[in-house]
């Protein structure tokens, strides 16, 4: 394969439930971020081989191909393609390593990944795929709620309410940090309705000045589901957990939100095409599958697969972005892979920003490219957990 290189990123602000970005519609959303890739890069969009973007619920609004409709929407040419993926909450970054690889392979020589969601208007679980809903397809998977799957985490590794309290209010101090100076601005693009008015330029979902304090006030969040029936059906996959202790609510697990985003790819000549230089290359992406039960594991071993395929250690990589699914998901991988905090999430993570679920990875990318730049660091790494027992990772290198 050829080299693959970022030539841009950029997003929209994570609007908050019902916030400013719930008055635009789903495909409005989507097209947000193409439309500000024209703008900053002179795109004219037929010069796109591809637009692959992650949506998790494509469903009523976010129905059909919405990564088709976003590049109708967004005024690009009718001649280019676009298909939109779900890889659950991994759909954002698998959609750029799936656009990656057809610029790698030589099929396109530009084309864009990303995603949308738009979680106020489509609903986490509208869906209602047959695997979490069915009880006779639950049973054989124990299947349990992903939250009750961060509990037992916690459970497993010792981590206290106050610990995973501890790390959330840590994610609003660095995301308040960031905000404060300026860190997003370069890449965050605001949502406009169909008149071309404003309604959401800044990130909404933030609490800054949490505390472990505050937090410590907040009701488990996955309790009530785990004694009524999953909390035993975990235990028959792992029989030895006597108890699982509920650590997880709504301050330290990730954000309800609305947010799309955008990464330009492209070969070495696309930077002839597009008048620019790259800004990082793709050194390799990849997804893994991991237990499916507690289905949250999944960073750390798409982590050692996307790193080997670089030909890269642990210890080259500058920064690291985790998706902050749950606070216990991103402290296990850190355990696990043995790595300082002051390396990951810098800048806050989904529990102070929130987590637009096919969005995400695509955001995080954009997050660690600026960051990489503004601190003058050369390799970055971003991965996130998937429901169904998945992860995926990909490691970039800014040039």
């Amino acid at each position: 394969m050829s080299e693959v290189y970022i030539y841009d990123a950029v997003r929209t602000p994570r609007g908050k439930r019902n916030g400013g970005a719930a008055a635009v519609s789903p495909i409005q959303l989507g097209a947000t971020p193409l439309r500000a890739l024209s703008e900053r890069n002179d795109l004219s969009g037929n010069q796109v081989g591809d637009v692959v973007m992650g949506c998790v619920v494509p469903v009523g609004e976010q129905g059909g191909d919405i990564a088709r409709a976003s590049v109708l929407a967004a005024g690009w040419p009718i001649e280019v393609p676009a298909v939109q993926i779900n890889r659950f909450c991994g759909s954002g970054l698998d959609a750029v390593g799936q656009a990656a690889g057809q610029v790698g392979a030589g099929m396109v020589d530009i084309a864009v990944g990303g995603g949308v969601e738009s979680m106020s208007r489509v609903p986490m679980g509208a869906d209602r795929g047959a695997w979490a809903s069915d009880p006779r397809e639950t049973l054989s998977s124990h299947y349990i709620p992903q939250g009750v799957g961060a509990d037992v985490i916690a459970t497993q590794y010792g981590y206290s309410r106050t610990d995973v309290d501890s790390y959330a209010a840590e994610s609003q101090a660095r995301a308040a940090a960031a905000v404060q100076g300026g860190r997003f601005a370069k890449s965050i693009v605001p949502i406009k309705n169909t008149a071309g008015l404003v309604e959401c330029d800044q990130d909404e979902h933030m609490r800054p000045g949490t505390t472990v304090e505050a937090l410590a006030k907040l009701r488990p969040a996955f309790e009530a589901a785990g004694k009524a029936a999953f909390d035993q059906r975990i235990k028959f996959k792992y029989p030895d957990l006597e108890q699982i202790n509920h650590v997880h609510t709504g301050g330290n697990s990730s954000g309800i939100v609305d947010g799309a985003a955008a990464v330009l790819l492209g070969n070495r000549d696309a930077g002839g095409t597009l008048g620019r230089k790259p800004r990082a290359r793709l050194r390799s992406w990849a997804n893994i599958g991991s237990e499916p039960s507690i289905m949250l594991t999944g960073p750390v071993p798409a982590t050692r697969l996307a790193l080997k395929r670089a030909g890269m250690e642990l210890s080259d990589v500058d920064l690291f972005e985790i998706n902050e699914a749950f606070a216990s998901v991103v402290m296990f991988a850190m355990e696990e892979l043995s790595l300082d905090h002051a390396k990951v999430n810098v800048n806050g993570g989904a529990i102070a920003l929130g987590h637009p679920l096919g969005a995400t990875g695509a955001m995080l990318l954009g997050t660690v490219l600026d960051e990489l730049e503004r601190q003058d660091k050369t390799v970055g790494l971003i991965t996130l957990c998937v429901a169904g027992g998945m992860g995926t990772a990909a490691v970039i290198e800014r040039i």
